[in-house]
């Protein structure tokens, strides 16, 4: 590899991990060529760049971006993940990956300049997603004119009751 295309390889990587919200770094040592496939895949699918690349063009893009705490840390091989929009969806969809894998592993990222370990990318996997977070919030958001609709139709009722036992007595009587 030429000293030009690497400066490509590091422009085109320095451009993706500005625009990225979370970056996670994974050791992808001894797996296949289709189990990495796969998991490209599934990242693809998501809208998550998956890159292998050496660790010295990966300082160099690093630098200068929201994920410069993880170029320090970038030692044997080892691949990055970035993901622009939901940080959940990566972390759950290596984690689930990693899971299924005996010798994939999801070592540590970097969400929006902090730096993240491997248990705070498992605990990130375990949030509910955007989605059933936003139905969460409609169910609640619901919720409330509903009872209060509800709260509403009860007071006539309650009058109502009242109303026909004051009949009944004096009808008794």
């Amino acid at each position: 590899m030429n000293r030009q295309e690497k400066a490509q390889i590091i422009e085109r990587l320095n451009e993706k991990a500005g625009k990225a919200g979370i970056a996670v770094v994974t050791d992808f040592k001894g797996m296949t060529v289709e189990e990495i496939t796969d998991l490209r895949v599934k990242l693809r699918d998501v809208g998550v760049d998956y890159q292998v690349v050496r660790n010295t063009l990966a300082r160099l893009a690093l630098k200068g971006t929201n994920h410069d705490v993880l170029k320090e840390r970038l030692k044997e091989n080892c691949a990055i993940a970035l993901g622009y929009d939901e940080p959940v969806t990566v972390a759950k969809v290596l984690s689930d990956f990693a899971k299924n894998s005996k010798k994939f592993v999801v070592k540590y990222g970097a969400l929006d300049g902090k730096f993240v370990d491997a248990a705070g990318l498992q605990a990130l996997a375990k949030l509910p997603g955007k989605q059933e977070l936003l139905g969460m919030l409609l169910g609640t958001m619901n919720a409330v004119p509903t009872s209060f609709v509800g709260l509403l139709a009860n007071v006539p009722r309650s009058f109502l009751y009242a109303l026909t036992a004051i009949k009944e007595q004096k009808e008794a009587a």
